[in-house]
Order: C-alpha cells, then sequence, then structure tokens
C-alpha cells in the first residue's frame, strides 16, 4: 500500500505552539487570535477529511458483517476435530498460553523500538541478540507498564509472575466474558464486560470505552471518532477465542467477530478472526504455516490482509533472519503506522516461518524484527505454543511465572495459570457438546 505524501503536521503544530509562547514573553499580541483561526482551520480540514467518500468496490470487497464476511471466504477445514480430547487439548493449550505470555513480557520492554536500538541495547548490556532469553536488564527499570508492573518485572532477575499487559489481560477478559456470559455472548455483552473490567485501554479500545461510557451503543463504539480501527487492538485480542474453539477455527472466527466489532472495522476485523483460526487450527496441525492457510480461509478472500497474509506467505520462503523480515515489511508497508493489522501480521507470520516448531527462535526473531512486538511475538508464541504443546516449551520461559498471571482488569488482578487451564478446558468442552 502507498500512502499519500504526509507533512510532518505534529512537527508544525509544536512549532506554533512554541512560537505563539515565545511571542507571548515578547510583548506581542493577538497571539490567543492566530491560534483560534489556526484551531478552526485544522479541524475544518479533519472534518472534511473525515466525509471524504470511500471507494465502493473496496467497501464491498471488505464488509464489516459478519455474513457479508461469510460469503467472501474461501473452502477450508471450518472443523478440524471431531470430538474433544480434555488431556491432549490442556497440554497444548498451557503451551500455547506460556508461549504467548512469554512472547509478550519479552517483547513488552522493547515495544516499538527499531531494530538498531534493540541490537545497540543487547551490546550495551552484554545480551545476545536476537534474544533467546527474556532481557538482563531494562532501559528505565523503574518505569510502569499499566500503572502496575515496573520494567524491572520483565527481565530475567526481577520477574516474579506474567507481568501486566494488554495482550496479557484481553487472553483473561475473553475468559471472563465467556464464564459470564456464556458461549453465545454478544458484542453488546463484550461491551459491558469492558466497563466491567477495564479501567483503560489504547487506541481503538480508548475510543470504544469511552464512546460506552458516553452512552454510546457497543453496535456503534468503533464508528465514532476512531482513525485506529484498522489497527492491531482487535488482533491481540484474538486468543483466548481459539482457546474456547480449539481445532474449531470456524467457531474461533465467529467469537472473535463479536468481539471485534465492539472496537473494530474491516482489516482490523478480519485480523483478529484470521489469527484466532490460526490459533484455533495449531491445536490439530504440525506446523504454522498449515495454521496459517487454514486461518485465512476464514477472512474475505477480497480484502487487503488476505493479499497481505498470501504475500507474506510466498515472501517468506527467501527470508532467513529478522532482518530480512522487517526490511520487506518495511518496503511493502512504506508509511503504514507501526501498530496497524496488516504489516504487523505479516512480521508474525515471518517469525513463525523462520522458527517453524522452535519455541526459542520464533520468539527470539519475532521480538527483533521490531514494530508492535509484544504483540507480534506474543501471537507468534501463541501458535507455535499450541502446535508444541508445554513440552516443547523450554523451561526457562516459564520457570519464573511461578505459575501467576497479573493484569489491570478491576477486582481481576491475579491468576492461576493452572486454574486458568482448567476454566478453559471447562468452557472448551462445551463448545464441542454445543
Amino acid at each position: 500500500m502507498t500512502y499519500p505524501k504526509m507533512p510532518d503536521l505534529h512537527g508544525l503544530a509544536s512549532r506554533i505552539q512554541l512560537y505563539a509562547q515565545l511571542k507571548h514573553e515578547y510583548g506581542s499580541e493577538n497571539i490567543s487570535v492566530l491560534l483560534e483561526k489556526a484551531e478552526k482551520e485544522l479541524k475544518d480540514v479533519l472534518d472534511r477529511i473525515k466525509k471524504l467518500p470511500e471507494d465502493e468496490k473496496l467497501k464491498a470487497d471488505e464488509p464489516d458483517d459478519l455474513p457479508g464476511i461469510l460469503k467472501l471466504r474461501t473452502e477450508g477445514p471450518r472443523k478440524l476435530w471431531k470430538t474433544f480430547n480434555e488431556e491432549v487439548y490442556a497440554e497444548k493449550l498451557e503451551g500455547a498460553m506460556l508461549a504467548r505470555f512469554a512472547g509478550c513480557t519479552l517483547g513488552a520492554i522493547v515495544e516499538g523500538w527499531n531494530v538498531k536500538d534493540m541490537e545497540d541495547w543487547a551490546a550495551f548490556i552484554g545480551d545476545g541478540f536476537p534474544p533467546t532469553d527474556y532481557w538482563s536488564k531494562a532501559k528505565d527499570p523503574s518505569q510502569l507498564r499499566y500503572g502496575k508492573s515496573r520494567n524491572i518485572e520483565y527481565t530475567r532477575d526481577g520477574m516474579n509472575g506474567v507481568p501486566v499487559d494488554d495482550d496479557v489481560t484481553y487472553t483473561l477478559l475473553g475468559l471472563l466474558i465467556a464464564e459470564d456470559y456464556g458461549l453465545n455472548f454478544t458484542t453488546e455483552d463484550v461491551g459491558k464486560a469492558w466497563l466491567k473490567y477495564l479501567p483503560c485501554a489504547c487506541t481503538a479500545e480508548e475510543v470504544a470505552l469511552n464512546n460506552l461510557k458516553a452512552g454510546i451503543p457497543a453496535a456503534e463504539a468503533a464508528d465514532i471518532d476512531n482513525p485506529y480501527c484498522q489497527w492491531i487492538g482487535a488482533d491481540i485480542r484474538s486468543d483466548p477465542w481459539a482457546y474456547l474453539a480449539p481445532a474449531y477455527p470456524e467457531k474461533a472466527a465467529e467469537f472473535s467477530y463479536r468481539d471485534a466489532y465492539l472496537s473494530h472495522r474491516r482489516n482490523g476485523i478480519y485480523g483478529e478472526m484470521f489469527f484466532s483460526a490460526v490459533q484455533s487450527a495449531a491445536f490439530a496441525v504440525d506446523n504454522p504455516v498449515d495454521a496459517i492457510k487454514i486461518g485465512l480461509t476464514e477472512i474475505p478472500r477480497t480484502c487487503a490482509l488476505y493479499r497481505d497474509v498470501e504475500w507474506a506467505l510466498e515472501a517468506g520462503k527467501g527470508i532467513k533472519n529478522y532482518k530480512d523480515a522487517r526490511q520487506a515489511v518495511d518496503e511493502r508497508f512504506k508509511g503504514m503506522h507501526i501498530v496497524h493489522t496488516n504489516n504487523n501480521a505479516c512480521l508474525t507470520i515471518f517469525g513463525l516461518m523462520i522458527g517453524g516448531t522452535d519455541v526459542t527462535k520464533v520468539l527470539s526473531e519475532t521480538v527483533a524484527m521490531g514494530l508492535d512486538n509484544d504483540c507480534t511475538a506474543a501471537t507468534a508464541g501463541s501458535i507455535v505454543g499450541a502446535i508444541a504443546g508445554k513440552k516443547g516449551v523450554p523451561e526457562h520461559w516459564y520457570k519464573n511465572f511461578n505459575n501467576t498471571v497479573y493484569s489491570y482488569m478491576t477486582g481481576q488482578e491475579k491468576f492461576k495459570i493452572d486454574d486458568l487451564v482448567s476454566r478453559f478446558t471447562k468452557l472448551a468442552g462445551k463448545v464441542y457438546r454445543q
């Protein structure tokens, strides 16, 4: 995708404010009038951009409604297990969760860093790169994530449980939604759960949460003042629905749709549906590429994400490491925001293709690629972890979890991993008995 040339409006606005302050200090007059005029003109431009007509053909190719999405799918194996084996499932589920939590934790304190900065930091503290274990030191050890966990808690020596992150929290929240509202939960129920459990959110989720608080119905919460509706926020919420519907990609994608519709549209929705289906398929296949191909059958064949995933599967055959992966994505998605669904989805796929069924290599290479790398590594970890099972996850990735997961949810700030396994197993069994 090629974007129009974007002027540095952030920088310009900053300089306008700085010069306004300087001129006030110098005794200049009419500054407020000029600033009010600039603000009015910018608001007018924003309003005009919002009202620009959309391409009708593209709109038809990227529907937001579930029936429309289903009509545009390719053929696929909608369900891969005939029966539910609790023992097999539980071992794979624990592998998926542990590798997900590990990928998120490894990427969290270098989230959004460029590749060179990560390489330089690793060299400075004496760690290997790409990282094959948690970081030994944090750049800002006392800095809080989500007001809860300090950066030091994401390091080898400072870790005592899975520290707080939104990727982790949404995994837990998905379970609570299914427990509170049943397996027939609706988008409206998701909204109720957000109001009950989420004290804060980011980007599209923050928009939706604030809209809900303002009394806007859940079905419309993603449509008002939301330029983030194709970003990665729904994608990172994909895993609990796969855990509820293992080896049942169609059902996992359906669950994901109900969740994603609260905050996202078009490729933002498809990102959650796709990765949930991939993670679901991972419970029943032997390698990540097979899972990715199955996941692709649950989103519209006409959408941008479908084309980008197809490209990644082909390009990935020639990609050997994180540097190749990042270069390829930067070239294809020049100008795209670093937390968009599509560019990060391709990095996730590259990480899985490079690492195969080697959990450590998948996490290591995916984090090293950068962009929204706590999210990409978490998702990649969930997929490879489901394939490998707990026995395939090296102990150093989870020994310091101490069977404990922390979240920032109101009234739900601490969970036990073995209890999560039991609770997901109970519900997944119900899905297969429906």
